[in-house]
């Protein structure tokens, strides 16, 4: 999925998709949504299969009412009422691209479990350990192997992501990195934990910092950086901080594709590169 690189028709439909989510769950349970997001994974991993029916209903020749007359007999004695809800809307609209349809309800799947997080005051946790475990992830060439290895049981997957992550993370969040280890669409595991995580960012409408720093920050330095950043990007942001002793002093910070690197390790690169 990358929905962040969505054109045209496909944006716009998963912008009016994505309100209806929020829509039908604002007075909903947290076990409402994560039974919804639940059930739109399960939407997911029918289309994946089932390319003939992700055909005819993103095909934008085929008339909306029967393509979502189409999705309801299939799906309506398997889910609720509010998934079918949800899906009919999203083959009415129009996408720019076949893919694009099973990849917007895979977004508003992970924002369905976003929501029950956010009913559970769990959000921002579940936003920081996606950040944390993909972190791991990318140090640990092991464990990315495993979870990436297309021939390795499902089974197997999903025991290790228990282990790792059981009594240490909100059940939501587990429920994401299961998603993703057990149907990877195509992604590394640190790319599906990056782009979940760029939902939650968009959802709650800030950016993200990611902060390296030798040492941890107190909690004065940290909301001391969190003001500075707000005030250069003119926008409410989110710090996920790492600590990494080979940047020797001071912070690199990477919001988006920009880089502002004040660590001592950039600075002497900078000066032994002016030397050259």
């Amino acid at each position: 999925m990358s929905t962040t690189v969505m054109q045209g028709a496909s944006r716009d439909a998963l912008a009016s998709s994505s309100k209806r989510v929020e829509q039908l769950l604002a007075s909903s349970s947290a076990a409402d949504a994560q039974r919804l997001g639940d059930e739109l994974f399960g939407v997911v991993g029918l289309l994946d299969d089932q390319v003939g029916l992700r055909r005819v209903l993103s095909d934008p020749a085929v008339d909306p009412d029967r393509k979502a007359a189409l999705a309801e007999s299939v799906l309506a004695s398997h889910v609720s009422g509010t998934a079918v809800d949800v899906v009919r809307q999203v083959v009415r609209s129009r996408w720019s691209r076949m893919r694009d349809l099973a990849d917007g309800v895979e977004h508003l799947a992970v924002l369905a479990k976003l929501v029950a997080a956010d009913k559970q005051h769990q959000a921002d946790e579940v936003e920081d350990e996606l950040f944390r475990f993909g972190r791991i992830v990318e140090s640990r060439p092991k464990l990315r192997e495993a979870l990436a290895d297309r021939f390795l049981p499902v089974e197997n997957k999903v025991s290790l992501v228990h282990a790792l992550l059981d009594g240490k993370a909100t059940p939501d969040t587990i429920a994401l990195v299961l998603q993703l280890a057990s149907h990877p669409r195509g992604r590394t595991p640190e790319g599906g934990l990056s782009e979940y995580g760029e939902i939650a960012a968009r959802r709650r409408q800030r950016f993200v910092a990611r902060v390296t720093t030798a040492i941890a920050l107190s909690d004065d330095e940290t909301a001391r950086l969190r003001a500075a950043l707000a005030h250069l990007y003119g926008h409410d942001v989110h710090l996920q901080i790492e600590i990494d002793a080979h940047i020797v002093g001071g912070l690199v910070v990477q919001v988006g594709d920009e880089v502002i690197d004040g660590s001592i390790a950039g600075r002497l690169a900078d000066a032994k590169q002016q030397l050259k």
